[in-house]
């Protein structure tokens, strides 16, 4: 069974008579049967960047076109491996030196887009999704994290936070217990020691953490943590 990959020669090209991005086959079809041409056939393998074949083991036969070749039950995993040197090629001339109407020279010429990647600036709507990735880990907390650095610490972090926002930490009676002002603050998490504005740790139990982003909006987590004693013989 051949395995052909094709890239999308429409978007690299800028013409709507190029290889798609994927469509069922439909253009392979109109292209290699239906409107079949030396022309065609030549737009289609312009498009191909690998071929390679399979081979199925004799207790997994191939299932039908109408079943979607693919047995029940079983997953396949194709991986795609380039050996290809990173070096000088060109399709019409032997001489490499030669760069008389090539592009980048003969050398490997990539393309890629940032377009869906990109920063996202002056967006509301955007803004307003990032409070939904504010976290506080570990939660629960049962008596230890792996940020803490030695047995008399205690520590979890709350974060995803953006530069400029309040954190304050509250009880379940509405005492408030800590509260953290950040302001232009490049890091993206803060470490709460688990004690008080007093420095006194707190008792175990949940807590209501409320972070006020400026201009934004509000996000509440509730967090429960199960503290543990001091062990000073062992310290």
């Amino acid at each position: 069974h051949w395995i052909y990959v094709f890239k999308n020669s429409q978007y690299e090209e800028g013409s709507s008579n190029r290889m798609p991005t994927y469509d069922g086959g439909n253009y392979l079809y109109e292209n290699l049967e239906a409107n079949a041409s030396t022309t065609n056939v030549r737009r289609v393998f312009r498009a191909c960047t690998w071929v390679g074949s399979s081979r199925t083991s004799k207790d997994y036969p191939m299932a039908s076109v109408e079943d979607g070749l693919i047995p029940n039950g079983n997953d396949v995993r194709i991986r795609l491996r380039v050996a290809k040197q990173y070096e000088k090629y060109s399709p019409s001339t032997m001489d490499v030196d030669d760069v008389e109407g090539s592009e980048n020279n003969w050398n490997p010429l990539y393309r890629f887009s940032t377009e869906k990647v990109a920063t996202i600036l002056e967006s509301d709507s955007t803004l307003s999704s990032v409070l939904d990735i504010i976290n506080v880990v570990p939660n629960p907390y049962y008596a230890y994290s792996k940020y803490e650095t030695s047995k008399l610490d205690n520590r979890v972090k709350i974060t995803n936070l953006p530069e400029e926002c309040t954190v304050s930490i509250y009880n379940l009676s509405g005492t408030l217990v800590r509260q953290y002002q950040r302001t232009n603050d490049p890091v993206t998490s803060l470490d709460w020691d688990l004690k008080n504005h007093k420095n006194v740790p707190i008792a175990g139990g949940v807590y209501i953490i409320h972070v006020d982003v400026p201009g934004i909006g509000q996000k509440i987590l509730k967090w429960f943590g199960v503290m543990r004693p001091v062990d000073l013989d062992n310290f």
